[in-house]
């Protein structure tokens, strides 16, 4: 039986409302989770909130409301803002759940009792953004600690530590035996580096003096977990793993054939919770190399060059622009406009060009085009013309629709090789080169003329056959990431409409040329992209 595909994304801090980095991650793992179930494979896709943490419980104090309270306030709004982006996810995480907590305190413990956990006094630089103390590695080279670690201060007090150093070794090896651990390959490369820098271990652990808001220690009620320590373990707690069962071979059949996952996260917590925690706490709790997860990490969208921040203020809001353009058209431009692993600069004119440019102007108008003309010409009754199309020249040398079939074969590898390698703009770019060949093949063959000769009727029906079974192959290839676009599509088309609605109405399988029958009827044109004014 095969494995399932599982996919996950960082889960979502509740200190504040999403913004449109969340947006672009979880649509971007909706989209490889839709690929993978439009080849036929079983997926599962996980995602929720980390609603623990001294963050959280300063912006709770803040806005004058108990934790709990304030963090389930935060967490309905990433819940509505996936509803309305259509991310559908298989399983919710969130780190209040009392299964999560009895994962965590259990795999405490056991660390605990296999003495990889000890207790000490420390005194040193604090950051409060990461929640975690620094050494004089983390300084820059004058000295100073980086603006990424924001507010420094320094403390002392005795807490609970991790021996994350004894794992050094381990992790430096298992990342050189293992290239594709992290995706793009640079990132690994700037993983490796930061992993010779280790030199001391992970405090584990707040004393409840200062912060109440977290996972108690199963071994001491005076502290709480990690924040960190406590939100990675998501990923196993939320899909059956037990660590009360030391052998992960003997864990159950369910744990084992979804994991390891494919992991989305942000560049910002590559290093150090995913990349360097993350991997050796699965080593520590006896994970073998073959089941870690593989880290694909995406960059920042920008304003002007500038990261996103709430304190600066330059914080896009997801619902305003799904207000303003639509759902779709928002996962389109974050999809299209950014390839995955690098950063770039957000616009809303570029959002409303390449809407227009690509969806309305190419797609959308052949979509129309096409279905007005086989109304017009064949009372909307499509001839079928199975395998390779014949001769639409009229000296009997090149055929257009020939070559829109070779596009189309092309366009089909590099569809897949894109999506494979999870470069979800190549994808799109890929799909939509269809369209824009089927938009020239009618520019050349200007079947408003042929539709005055008689003679040249045959000729016309293969035409239309031919513009059609490209917007059923479009559809099927656009399905990822314009869902609801691509029904719209089959529903014009009259296809599949017992499946209306159903992600299982597209499958890869059925993008070859030639599925539609003679005398199909197709429907009538609604516009599907209206143009955005403005």
């Amino acid at each position: 039986m095969p494995k399932e595909f599982f996919i996950t994304t960082a889960i979502d801090y509740t200190n504040s409302p999403p913004h449109i980095g969340h947006a672009y991650e979880k649509i971007l793992a909706d989209v490889i989770a839709r690929y993978h179930r439009l080849k036929g494979e079983k997926v599962f896709f996980l995602t929720g909130v980390d609603q623990h943490g001294q963050k959280v419980q300063q912006s709770a104090a803040k806005a004058g409301v108990p934790p709990g309270e304030f963090v389930k306030g935060i967490t309905q709004k990433f819940v509505d803002l996936w509803k309305l982006l259509d991310v559908q996810y298989d399983a919710w995480a969130a780190t209040t759940d009392p299964l999560h907590k009895k994962c965590v305190q259990e795999i405490l413990q056991r660390l605990r009792d296999e003495k990889r956990i000890y207790k000490d006094k420390q005194a040193g630089y604090y950051s409060v953004r990461q929640e975690q103390f620094l050494t004089d590695k983390e300084r820059g080279p004058d000295g100073e600690f980086g603006p990424e670690w924001g507010e420094v201060e320094f403390r002392e007090e005795e807490n609970y530590y991790f021996k994350l150093s004894e794992h050094k070794e381990w992790l430096l090896g298992y990342l050189k035996n293992h290239p594709d651990c992290v995706a793009p390959s640079f990132r690994q490369t700037e993983l490796i580096n930061a992993v010779e820098k280790i030199s001391g271990d992970l405090c584990i652990s707040r004393p409840k003096s200062r912060l109440n808001w977290g996972i108690e220690l199963p071994f001491d009620k005076d502290f709480v977990n990690y924040v960190w320590f406590d939100a990675l373990t998501n990923y196993i707690s939320f899909v059956g793993y037990d660590p009360k069962i030391d052998n992960y071979e003997k864990q159950s059949p369910e744990f084992r054939d979804k994991w390891p996952a494919l992991q989305i996260i942000g560049k910002d917590i590559l290093i150090p919770a995913h990349g360097i925690y993350w991997l050796i706490m699965l080593h520590a709790i006896g994970f073998p190399d073959e089941a870690m997860p593989q880290l694909l990490v995406h960059g920042w969208w920008n304003l002007s060059g500038a990261k996103m921040s709430k304190s600066v203020g330059n914080i896009i809001d997801p619902f305003v622009l799904i207000d303003k353009y639509g759902a779709e058209a928002l996962r389109y431009y974050l999809m299209s406009d950014i390839a995955t692993g690098g950063d770039a600069d957000f616009s809303e004119e570029r959002l409303i060009t390449r809407y227009n440019t690509d969806l309305a102007n190419t797609l959308g108008n052949l979509l129309n085009r096409t279905l007005n003309m086989t109304q017009r010409y064949c009372g909307r009754v499509i001839k079928a013309f199975p395998g390779v199309p014949l001769d639409l020249t009229n000296a009997g040398g090149k055929s257009p629709a020939f070559d829109l079939l070779t596009r189309c074969r092309m366009t089909l590898d590099s569809y897949r090789r894109q999506a494979d390698a999870h470069s979800v703009s190549g994808l799109m770019q890929a799909a939509l080169e269809l369209p824009r060949q089927a938009n020239f093949l009618i520019d050349d063959c200007a079947p408003w003329n042929l539709a005055k000769n008689p003679d040249q009727k045959q000729r016309l029906l293969l035409l239309l056959f031919t513009l059609v079974e490209a917007l059923r192959l479009t559809a099927i290839l656009i399905s990822p990431v314009l869902p609801k676009a691509a029904h719209g599509i089959f529903d014009q088309l009259n296809w599949k409409m017992e499946l209306s609605g159903k992600e299982e109405r597209f499958s890869l399988a059925d993008a070859e040329w030639g599925g539609l029958p003679d005398g199909h009827v197709v429907g009538k044109p609604v516009p599907l992209f209206p143009r955005i004014e403005g």
